[in-house]
């Protein structure tokens, strides 16, 4: 049971945080090109099909935590500190992806589309810069939890 849940929890990460990582590092650069060529559908339609996946896949996964716990309470480990610290580490990316990166995804979305109100190139423009910023947070701090899960210091589970 262990190794199912273990795989289920790898292949959720993949399949959900990757697209959430390259979607939202997309997204700043995106929506540059769209204020520079307001006419451009296309580049409209992909700032939000971006923001989509973002909020799409946040949602999903939380499959991941989910998997991991259960998989850390059969190896018996819920307890170590590396495990304890991907946790704190888990918790603060969702944060920064649920209260910084999504919401200021969708002024600069809000904005583009004209609907946040008057569509100003300066709000946009620094949306994009505090999403590059934000996403930068959101990616480091999962590549952290990536290496703990990887290496594992203390782990009593023989690696």
């Amino acid at each position: 049971m262990t190794k199912f849940l273990l795989a289920v929890h790898v292949l959720a990460a993949i399949i959900t945080i990757g697209p959430v990582t390259v979607a939202a590092s997309m997204f700043p650069p995106s929506a540059r090109r769209a204020l520079a060529a307001p006419d451009d559908a296309a580049a409209l339609a992909t700032v939000r099909t971006l923001h989509r996946i973002c909020r799409v896949y946040a949602v999903i996964a939380v499959a991941v935590p989910v998997f991991g716990l259960a998989t850390a309470n059969s190896l018996h480990v819920l307890a170590s500190p590396w495990l304890v610290t991907s946790i704190a580490l888990t918790v603060a990316a969702a944060a920064v992806l649920a209260a910084l990166v999504l919401p200021r995804q969708s002024s600069a979305l809000a904005a583009l589309d004209g609907t946040g109100g008057a569509r100003r190139a300066t709000d946009v423009g620094r949306t994009a810069r505090q999403l590059g910023m934000y996403t930068g947070v959101f990616n480091l701090l999962w590549a952290a939890v990536t290496v703990l899960m990887i290496v594992r210091p203390g782990s009593t589970t023989g690696v």
